[in-house]
């Protein structure tokens, strides 16, 4: 129990929150030890503070039931208390990018599912199996912050996940332009059926800000550090159209591809199932074995049947098969509050620590 990194979760009692306190609970490497959040919640314990608005399937872990919540804004009371925080904290963008920074400059990391950060130059947007390497920006980060363990890293948009990584694995064919259709879930904003009545039986066409996220992140990820900064890749081109669907988790993308060299088919399913990185490779704790897997039947991915696969952590692709007028086309399927959001984070995580960024105070 010493022996692991002890954890403060900031918006510890929003839906994301909930999903982190879920997935580190046994965790081998962290040990939620201090839960920060709103003043109203402020010196409830945890299990006052969410009352009835537990949105997990699975219960309130015990160990943090008693936690007393700390009040996010003590940012020095609340960094002596850890080794590192993730952060989900429900604020202005503005709000958060201050604070995000501010537990950075009190010497504390920031692993951050919010998206404040996710185009500051100096800070890396990581799928810890495509761009690992973005960690590196951190020296320089630190440089400007005038911290020697402090830093913000983050993880991108959950929309993306569901192509993004399938695009990575088949950069040698050089994609040139994709379109894409997300179909995503209500968790996604944070709701279940239960407080979202009106997505019964509904979709919905809009989701604020999403598109541009879903259009311009991925070429922030395959983008390079240049003099400090990450510059994001030329290309290819995404366009984007994002659909709120009555789902509870799973975000399922379907998706049209142009290459500069188009290969059959079998060469593509063949990347897909190769395809792994370094979480794979160093074994991480929250690592799926199996990172991508192509189903061969008509009717997969489903939601029911696949937003589970490797604990929420893997992706899901199927109906691949040459397009009229683009060369393919497929469907794939994301969990965003798991893969897509705490799970990936805690990933980012354990990534950092491997590498040595996180350790203890």
């Amino acid at each position: 129990m010493s022996e692991r990194l002890k954890v403060g979760v900031l918006g510890g009692t929003g839906m994301v929150g909930q999903r982190f306190i879920s997935l580190l609970e046994n965790h081998p490497w962290f040990e939620v030890t201090t839960i920060a959040a709103s003043p109203r919640s402020a010196g409830k314990t945890y299990e006052e503070a969410v009352g009835g608005r537990w949105k997990m399937d699975t219960p309130m872990p015990e160990a943090v039931k008693n936690l007393k919540v700390m009040n996010v804004n003590e940012v020095e009371a609340v960094a002596s208390q850890v080794d590192f925080v993730f952060s989900a904290v429900d604020m202005t963008k503005e709000e958060i990018k201050k604070i995000e920074e501010d537990y950075a400059k009190a010497e504390t990391p920031v692993v951050s599912n919010n998206s404040a950060h996710r185009w500051t130059p100096d800070v890396p947007m990581m799928v810890p199996e495509i761009n690992p390497g973005h960690m590196d920006v951190i020296a320089f980060q630190r440089k400007r912050l005038g911290t020697t363990r402090g830093f913000v890293a983050v993880k991108p948009n959950c929309s993306i996940q569901s192509y993004a990584p399938v695009l990575t694995a088949w950069m040698e064919f050089e994609p040139e332009e994709v379109i894409a259709t997300t179909y995503q879930a209500i968790s996604g904003a944070g709701k279940t059926f239960q407080d979202w009545p009106e997505m019964v039986g509904n979709i919905i066409p809009y989701i604020g800000g999403e598109e541009e996220k879903s259009e311009k992140e991925p070429l922030r990820i395959w983008g390079k550090i240049e003099n400090g900064v990450i510059v994001p890749a030329a290309g290819p081109v995404i366009t984007c159209q994002c659909i709120r669907v009555p789902v509870l988790n799973g975000h399922t993308a379907a998706v049209f591809v142009r290459f500069k060299k188009k290969p059959a088919k079998e060469q593509l399913i063949e990347k897909l199932r190769a395809f792994s990185g370094e979480p794979q490779r160093l074994n991480l704790p929250s690592a799926p074995k199996q990172f991508i897997q192509y189903l061969e039947d008509d009717n997969r991915p489903q939601v029911a049947l696949d937003v589970d696969f490797e604990n929420g952590m893997g992706i899901s692709v199927g109906r691949l098969r040459e397009d009229t007028v683009y060369d393919y086309k497929f469907v794939g399927l994301s969990h965003n509050t798991v893969r897509g959001a705490a799970g990936g984070a805690v990933l980012c995580a354990e990534l950092l620590k491997a590498q040595g960024y996180i350790g203890s105070r």
